[in-house]
């Protein structure tokens, strides 16, 4: 995630709502953003052409409904709710498309993971992609943004819309699944 804690969320927020200054205050979130917000759609997404669609729609939307933001999370929070949301409807229309189920999913993910030639890794990153992707959608997001991003159980609740006692519960899942598809390459 952009390094929150140098951000000034309040003066850029006043300066997006400002017509003089909202273009400009607008760029710099996009410079600010696009790097983690990229990052955290494309673990989702696997590939690059989707998740660079999705960050575009991220920031469509960001644009078109700043004037809605009411500044009761900070400006990542909200950028990143509505990256993951693009990203989980984007996950649902591919599934339909493609006339998915949601266990089906995992292999076509997993498959979009061994087809990626925009990545390179050892074959232990690999493994770990492949058991991320065998997870199911909300743990995926949960371990993701926990592991990856190294986010606060509080901001990711808010992001969400779960208890943190609820996405404790989910990342311990993802990690013994992950544990266990490890323990399966032995």
């Amino acid at each position: 995630m952009a390094n929150d804690s140098n951000i000034d969320d309040s003066a850029l927020v006043a300066r997006l709502r400002e017509p003089a200054t909202c273009r400009a205050a607008f760029n710099e979130v996009v410079r600010l953003y696009s790097e983690p917000l990229y990052r955290q759609i494309r673990r989702l997404v696997e590939a690059h052409d989707d998740a660079a669609d999705i960050l575009q729609n991220t920031f469509l939307k960001a644009w078109s409904s700043i004037e809605n933001f009411r500044g009761d999370a900070k400006l990542s929070t909200w950028l990143y709710k509505i990256a993951i949301n693009e990203s989980i409807t984007h996950l649902a229309r591919e599934r339909k498309r493609l006339n998915l189920s949601l266990d089906d999913e995992e292999s076509h993910l997993v498959g979009l993971i061994e087809a990626d030639e925009n990545i390179d890794g050892d074959k232990l990153a690999l493994e770990l992609r492949k058991a991320i992707a065998s997870l199911p959608e909300k743990q995926r997001i949960v371990f993701n943004m926990k592991y990856y991003d190294e986010m606060k159980y509080e901001q990711m609740s808010e992001i969400l819309g779960t208890s943190v006692g609820a996405l404790k519960a989910s990342y311990h899942l993802a990690v013994k699944k992950i544990e266990k598809h490890f323990a399966g390459l032995e």
